[in-house]
């Protein structure tokens, strides 16, 4: 995956909101030894951001302008899109 198709990723994963944990962990020290004492584990949603989906709106181009090769991946890429949304649920 080249640079590009990371922004985009991260650009979608970010337009269309996504599920992240938290980790807080709490050592002591015992003897010399750092000993975790507590750790928590927080699941939270990260809502879709508007100014993200703009931002892919924006930056697609027309159909009418898309060679017959560029329709085939953008089709491919959304139905991956759809797949991955659909496990999600």
């Amino acid at each position: 995956m080249n640079g590009n198709e990371k922004l985009e990723r991260a650009l979608e994963k970010k337009a269309f909101g996504y599920d992240a944990e938290e980790v807080v962990e709490e050592y002591v020290s015992e003897d010399g030894e750092m000993k975790l004492v507590r750790r928590k584990v927080t699941k939270k949603n990260v809502a879709p951001d508007v100014t993200a989906l703009k931002m892919l709106l924006d930056g697609e181009r027309e159909i009418s302008e898309m060679s017959d090769e560029e329709l085939s991946w953008e089709k491919e890429r959304l139905l991956k899109m759809l797949a991955e949304k659909g496990g999600e649920n």
